[in-house]
């Protein structure tokens, strides 16, 4: 075989092997994303901010359908209770009661604290889609807290309306669910840690119950989200998530 034809073939195994790595990964994201929040659900929540000095708990219950409806309703505590949040499509809301107010949340505030907590408005309603907006990449395997993972990077794409510059996700082999995440900025620097763990089945289907994310150089804050109920056989229309429903809340 000549030299030229021998590099040519070398580069086009490499560019397949690349390619099914890439498919593989971007497979193994997606199959995650369905994993943990199914196509349709109703779920219960109790979100515990942590801080060095004090901590508060917020009781929520969520709906959402697919990718681009979902809404959020708190509970407790009494201050609070009645709040709610609305996302359709790449659209938010937020309705506050206390002053009989309905506000829209620009896609500039998507990156802020929800709730004064360390998720953000986007980890809640997730506008971005770790599945459309960045491209996958398969690092290796590693093991996380005694489970087999996948170690998978995502790049957001150059169109991609995101402020991370990458994301790692750690991946279950067995059950494909989500274990751990690590958010980048765009200097690369370490911004938050997302730790999953208390695999129980819930709602037919099997989930990480107890998710903690931990902010990068900040000691003694986190934020605790365990998940109290789930129901993943519920049918909701379209037309329950509307600017009048989330008014009437209960």
């Amino acid at each position: 075989m000549k030299k030229g034809s021998f590099l040519a073939t070398a580069i086009i195994v490499l560019s397949s092997w690349s390619l099914a790595y890439a498919q593989d990964a971007e497979e193994i994201i997606r199959q995650m994303d369905l994993n943990m929040r199914g196509e349709e659900s109703i779920q219960e929540m109790e979100m515990t901010i942590v801080r060095p000095t004090w901590d508060r708990t917020i009781a929520m219950k969520s709906w959402s359908k697919g990718q681009d409806y979902s809404m959020i309703l708190i509970t407790e505590p009494a201050k609070e209770r009645g709040q709610a949040f609305l996302k359709r499509d790449k659209e938010m809301w937020n309705w506050l009661p206390s002053i009989d107010r309905m506000i829209k949340i620009p896609p500039s505030m998507m990156m802020q604290s929800w709730m004064g907590s360390d998720f953000t408005n986007d980890d809640l309603v997730r506008e971005s889609s770790i599945v459309k907006d960045f491209t996958h990449h398969l690092e290796g395997e590693e093991t996380i807290r005694g489970h087999e993972a996948y170690r998978i990077r995502l790049d957001p794409k150059p169109d991609a309306a995101v402020v991370w510059g990458k994301i790692l996700i750690w991946v279950g082999k067995e059950d494909l669910l989500e274990l751990k995440a690590e958010f980048y900025d765009e200097d690369g620097y370490l911004v938050n840690t997302m730790q999953l763990s208390d695999i129980r089945e819930m709602g037919g289907r099997k989930l990480p119950t107890h998710w903690e994310m931990i902010p990068a150089d900040e000691e003694g804050k986190k934020t605790v989200l365990q998940l109290i109920s789930a129901d993943f056989t519920v049918d909701i229309e379209e037309s329950f998530f509307s600017q009048q429903n989330l008014k009437r809340l209960r």
